[in-house]
């Protein structure tokens, strides 16, 4: 439909099929994928990176709103909805982008929509502490729409900074309202919401700024070009501007001119307020290719470096309005210790000591913090809740194996995710946000982009790869970041070596237990601090040696530049934050840990209680995996206990434990086969201890718990986002791999020693 890409493929898909059958002007959004039956008007939120956009997105909907995929892009979308004077509108965040002249897969969708889509009005959100370059974006798209408001956003950054803009004046410049706003704290929202009700109600907008090209030969081509589209596509309004794309050869307008999507366009522009939608004029291939070889044709008259030229008259022109708008009052205060915050943050020397530190105080916030929540939701679930429960079933009469498998297996492995994964979550991920809503994270990127580079990777993998510390499926959602198919994937593939929430506990518990206790007290927490610590920058290291193999074998080619810029720092908004880290981040991820954990008590109550020969089938299990436990440092319970919890690493400690309890025979601990329990860490150490655990075992427990095999919900969240089995299982196993031959050589050296 207008949103071809550079796979090429997407063209094929017509705007127009959908119209033809839709009694709506709206019916081709659906290509979109909108749902617009319950809205009078549609409005496309565009701007750069960094200009507050979402934040705007928030305070229009309330934060009512739902997020996907654009068909056939791996870019995230949001979509919202609010009422105003008893209309409805839905607003549509499109990806924040610098430009709509280059073929990115960002551009492109924020461009097919803007054209294909024709929202009743576009939104465009600009930093006001740098209009000029905020300008080069919003001048491209008034050639594009009529119908478009300016949100002057950050304006009490632009305070701060002593800059002072003459907003009548910017609003005559560009022949659009532009509305001064501060949307974190809700300045200017009602001013923004009375401008888009206006403009998308009123009859006839006149046109915005039109910029005069004067390069030499284009205006007569231009002309030419101009009238042929209106002679094969009566009263498209979007003329001009599609005239030049095709002297410059855009492929995504050459293709809708091919198709024919342009004339499905024409229609919806003639008559906007019919309610049956006119028939599209009738062109024939000869008419269409006819222009497509005028354009052809006449953009070899025109000079080499047309699209240089485009873009240098983009740019004075957005130079020469910021000027006559903009006025500076002497130096900033702010600026300057944001400057001398950066040199600290992104020097070479200093910026890697302060990011561990950061992310040491983190690690050491979510341990100190979660363990009296941890403790309280297992008193109350697995304690309580699984007594209760227990003497219900005994009450009714139920059959043994039935009480085992829902109450001791299901239930019990449930209670035990939520009380382990719950009270860490609800701590990380807020202080994940908060790092990035204070400007943080960028920097981490920005300092961590040179060495993704040199290994073929891309910048943006630093990001995805700190989101993975939270939960590595929501990591591999977050690669949608990154442009390029070859460097996403790669990222995909190599996310699983950050250490995520529901391997904290485990790298946490036994650093506690038997390395912390092997210490004098004094030097304890730091030194469990420092070995889940080093742990985590091992896990960076395997993420650059995997992303440098793949990049040189199966997922060869060059690795892709970006446009990274540093936001100014701001206080983060902490309602918002607890919403979008406690609702939209931590209870669904822990939703869908939940719903694996169910399948993975129940296989773990049936290990231990489904004979064989006399033997329960666990017995039988973990004799044929000691070998290679051994062999691995590890144990033939421990293997066991990552097979039958891959659907959620919450539950492999106390899996282990019972276990360990059934092969031992130590029946003083549990309630039975298959029943998992909880106990204090000096109990653990007397289980694990009798168990033949030794220091090496912890050793190579903590290395193959950070390389092993994805969870679950991450190997299913691969396979949405990649769409391929083989990448899935490549992705799967990789870090398997690693993990043996990295506990096999481990625990080699140390029995030499």
């Amino acid at each position: 439909m207008g949103e071809a890409g550079a796979d090429g493929q997407e063209g094929n898909h017509r705007v127009g099929d959908a119209c033809l059958t839709c009694p709506s002007r709206h019916g081709q959004l659906r290509k979109h994928g909108l749902d617009v039956d319950e809205s009078d008007f549609v409005v496309a939120l565009a701007g750069n990176p960094n200009t507050g956009k979402t934040t705007v997105f928030n305070a229009l909907t309330g934060l009512r709103m739902h997020t996907g995929n654009w068909p056939g892009k791996t870019i995230s979308r949001a979509e919202g909805a609010f009422s105003y004077d008893s209309q409805r509108f839905k607003v549509v965040d499109l990806p924040g982008t610098y430009s709509l002249l280059s073929a990115s897969p960002d551009e492109e969708v924020a461009r097919g929509f803007l054209l294909f889509g024709q929202p009743d009005v576009t939104l465009i959100v600009v930093d006001a502490t740098s209009l000029e370059r905020n300008l080069n974006l919003a001048l491209q798209v008034l050639q594009i729409t009529r119908r478009a408001v300016i949100c002057l956003n950050l304006m009490d950054e632009a305070k701060a900074h002593h800059i002072d803009i003459d907003v009548r004046n910017l609003a005559r410049s560009l022949g659009v309202p532009v509305v001064p706003c501060s949307a974190r704290s809700g300045e200017g929202i009602a001013e923004l919401l009375r401008e888009l009700s206006q403009m998308a109600t009123r009859s006839e907008a006149r046109p915005p700024l039109k910029l005069k090209l004067n390069i030499p030969g284009l205006a007569p081509s231009l002309r030419e070009i101009e009238e042929a589209l209106c002679q094969l596509f009566p009263d498209f309004q979007q003329s001009r501007w599609t005239a030049l794309r095709l002297l410059e050869g855009d492929r995504q307008v050459v293709d809708a001119v091919r198709t024919g999507d342009l004339a499905q366009l024409a229609c919806f522009a003639a008559d906007a307020d019919r309610s049956e939608p006119m028939d599209p004029p009738e062109t024939t291939v000869q008419e269409r290719e006819a222009i497509l070889d005028m354009a052809h044709r006449l953009g070899w008259k025109l000079p080499k470096n047309l699209h240089d030229r485009i873009t240098e008259t983009i740019y004075g022109e957005a130079a020469r309005i910021a000027s006559q708008s903009v006025v500076h009052h002497g130096g900033s205060s702010r600026l300057l210790w944001q400057q001398r915050v950066d040199r600290w943050l992104t020097h070479p020397v200093t910026a890697f000591p302060v990011m561990a530190a950061v992310l040491a105080f983190v690690l050491w916030l979510t341990i100190a913090g979660a363990n009296v929540p941890s403790q309280m939701l297992a008193s109350l679930l697995v304690d309580n809740g699984h007594s209760l429960l227990s003497s219900w079933f005994d009450a009714l009469g139920a059959p043994f194996w039935i009480k085992g498998l829902l109450v001791d297996g299901m239930y019990l492995a449930t209670a035990w995710v939520i009380s382990v994964m719950l009270p860490p979550m609800a701590i990380f991920f807020p202080c994940f946000t908060i790092l990035e809503d204070l400007g943080f994270l960028p920097r981490v990127a920005f300092n961590l982009d040179r060495m993704f580079q040199k290994v073929g990777a891309h910048g943006k993998q630093a990001l995805t790869m700190a989101m993975g510390l939270g939960c590595n499926a929501a990591g591999v959602v977050a690669t949608r970041v990154i442009d390029s198919p070859r460097e996403r994937l790669i990222a995909i593939i190599t996310n699983n070596f950050s250490l995520c929430n529901g391997r904290w506990p485990t790298q946490i518990l036994l650093a506690s237990i038997f390395i912390g206790a092997a210490v004098p007290s004094a030097w304890s927490s730091p030194v469990v601090v420092g070995s889940v610590l080093l742990v985590t920058v091992l896990g960076f290291g395997l993420t650059l040696l995997s992303s440098w193999m793949l990049a040189r074998t199966v997922l060869r080619g060059e690795a892709t530049s970006f446009s990274l810029e540093l936001p100014p720092y701001r206080p983060p908004n902490i309602l918002r934050t607890l919403y979008t880290s406690l609702i939209d981040r931590t209870l669904i991820v822990l939703w869908r840990a939940v719903v694996f954990a169910m399948p993975a008590g129940a296989a773990i109550w049936l290990v231990a209680n489904l004979s064989i020969g006399g033997q329960p089938l666990a017995h039988w299990l973990i004799g044929f995996l000691d070998g290679p436990g051994e062999l691995m440092g590890l144990t033939g319970v421990i293997l066991l206990a990552y097979i039958v919890a891959i659907p959620a690493n919450e539950i492999v400690i106390p899996t282990i434990l019972m276990l360990s309890v059934l092969v031992s025979g130590q029946s003083d601990w549990g309630s039975g086969a298959g029943v998992m329990f909880e106990t204090g860490d000096e109990g653990i150490h007397s289980i694990l201890v009798h168990a033949g655990w030794t220091m090496m075992t912890v050793v190579c427990l903590m290395l193959f718990s950070l390389c092993h095999n994805p969870c679950s919900t991450t190997i299913y969240t691969i396979y949405r986002e990649t769409g391929s089995w083989k990448w899935t299982s490549v992705a799967t196993f990789l870090p398997l791999i690693f993990g043996v031959v990295i506990c096999v050589a481990t625990a080699s050296i140390w029995r030499l020693f």
